[in-house]
């Protein structure tokens, strides 16, 4: 991974948190979603527009792309309604590589070398962590920690499915189309859902479901660039820098009292990544 990549990859994980966080603070995060998802869809439909189709061999991972993505941003727009930022965030993005990691020993049957063992125990400790501050998750806390370790499951399974799709086609086409795809559902959802209300919830979120389309965009295409090069074990473990930026995000603008467990958590869940990747 040449110095350029990894300095686009650090700039995508501080977009990613910057809108991730704009998500989260929206006024409406249903239309805020539904913003960004229309940006996506505008913007994909121009790059798909300019790119052409891709070649029929890419077809199956972006539609399974598109699909994963919106399930993702549905569990995202759940965890962000439930839980806090700073706690939401990495527990998503950590559980992640540290699924992939399981999977690849369980389902797999693949040896884990000492250094990725000890990177999977570290993303154990710091996600129990996440999930224990404040004491032991009572019923309530459930549906919120189920979503975001589940949004973490999709975000290891379109990582996947895009780490292998992108060299099936010409990257402005795979992004164009994957984007187009992935926008119009949650749109449609906020349209059924907000009856009646929507004029005044879209002119109330307008600027940061907008801005953090725009954001969201530049922010996996960089990322989808960065996988061209074939480093996706480096690039994934520099992408989940984020987490330590969606921690300082929360506790700097949004008002969530990081504290230091929640901070050495954090700090633990990135170690982890970090160890399963460099393994």
């Amino acid at each position: 991974m040449t110095p350029i990549i990894a300095l686009a990859v650090l700039f995508s994980a501080l977009l990613h948190a910057i809108w991730n966080s704009l998500a989260h603070n929206v006024n409406d995060r249903l239309v805020g979603f539904a913003l960004i998802g229309a940006v996506d869809m505008v913007g994909g439909g121009l790059l798909a527009l300019l790119a052409g189709f891709p070649p029929a061999g890419a077809w199956p991972f972006i539609i399974a792309s598109a699909a994963l993505h919106v399930v993702y941003n549905l569990l995202l727009l759940a965890s962000y309604q439930l839980g806090e930022f700073s706690q939401m965030y990495p527990l998503a993005r950590g559980t992640s590589p540290w699924i992939v990691a399981l999977v690849s020993v369980v389902v797999l049957g693949n040896d884990l070398p000492p250094t990725e063992l000890a990177g999977v125990l570290a993303i154990s400790l710091g996600l129990i962590g996440l999930v224990f501050i404040g004491g032991r998750p009572g019923r309530r806390d459930i549906p919120a920690l189920s979503a975001a370790l589940l949004t973490g499951v999709m975000i290891a399974a379109y990582t996947v499915v895009d780490g292998l799709g992108v060299r099936e086609a010409p990257l402005a086409a795979y992004i164009g189309w994957m984007f187009l795809l992935q926008g119009p559902p949650i749109a449609v959802l906020a349209v059924i859902r907000r009856r009646g209300r929507l004029g005044p919830a879209l002119r109330a979120s307008a600027g940061a479901g907008i801005t953090g389309g725009v954001i969201s965009l530049a922010a996996y295409s960089i990322v989808l660039w960065a996988q061209t090069s074939g480093a996706l074990a480096p690039i994934a473990a520099l992408r989940e820098t984020s987490i330590i930026f969606g921690a300082l995000i929360g506790a700097v603008f949004l008002g969530e009292k990081l504290g230091g467990r929640r901070a050495i958590a954090s700090a633990v869940v990135l170690v982890g990544v970090v160890l399963i990747s460099v393994g």
